[in-house]
């Protein structure tokens, strides 16, 4: 199912390591505090069990949305890349 994950966190320690969950479960980063990717209802909850437990009593959000193929496909996305730098002449 696909998936974005988002979340604030304001502890470093804690966001590092959330981040670091969303890649072992093979999400891939679509801006600094937020992942997409495939994954289970199962691996969602796991998923979340597990920055349920890094985060403890610290402040945080975390958001975890699924969306069916049809939505998946209507998304609309914007990826402009920063124009490349200019060579100095020798």
């Amino acid at each position: 199912m696909n998936c974005l994950l988002v979340y604030d966190i304001p502890d470093d320690g804690v966001r590092g390591k959330v981040a670091d969950f969303c890649l072992d479960y093979g999400l891939d980063r679509i801006q600094y505090s937020a992942f997409t990717g495939q994954l289970s209802r199962t691996h969602q909850e796991e998923l979340m069990l597990k920055i349920k437990k890094k985060l403890g009593k610290k402040a945080g959000k975390i958001q975890l949305f699924s969306m069916c193929a049809t939505d998946w496909a209507h998304r609309l996305e914007l990826v402009q890349e920063a124009p490349a730098a200019k060579e100095k002449a020798p």
